[in-house]
């Protein structure tokens, strides 16, 4: 019997993992040409600093299946901590198993716990099934892109 699948917060100790995650990400990009070193140094800024934001990550057992980035800052306009998703990646092996969706739950789920009144993620213009995705999670477009969900925090 496989192993449960967890949503659980990034550790030192997945960079590796994390680092081949966004290699996978950033090698469907065709006008970037990212820097491993810099990748590295970002993501373990956020795993040491809990306050400027989080990464989420979709485990079985020991092998990691996916990440999603969530980074926090203040918005002038809500006067409130908002919340960015970004950099969500999913293994080849473990695409359609509904991880991409769980993960982006668990964030907006953490979101919430951390007190942000909006959450925002951005998707390609021309990714319907993105679009459409978002959508049913409650995400309302602001024109195509980005996407934004208020979170029911007071400001």
């Amino acid at each position: 019997m496989p192993r449960p699948i967890e949503i659980v917060p990034a550790t030192p100790g997945m960079l590796p993992e994390l680092s081949a995650l966004l290699g996978l990400l950033f090698a469907q990009e065709s006008d970037f040409a990212p820097d491993p070193d810099a990748q590295l140094r970002g993501l373990e800024m956020i795993i040491d600093a809990p306050a400027l934001g989080r990464i989420l990550v979709a485990r079985q057992g020991d092998e990691v299946l996916g990440m999603v980035g969530l980074l926090f800052t203040l918005s002038t306009a809500l006067g409130a901590k908002v919340a960015m998703l970004e950099d969500m990646v999913v293994t080849p092996a473990a695409r359609g198993e509904g991880i991409g969706g769980r993960l982006l739950e668990a964030a907006v789920a953490l979101a919430e716990r951390e007190g942000c009144r909006r959450v925002t993620l951005l998707t390609d213009g021309d990714n319907l099934t993105a679009q459409r995705f978002y959508a049913r999670h409650g995400f309302n477009a602001s024109a195509m892109q980005p996407w934004r969900r208020l979170l029911g925090v007071k400001a």
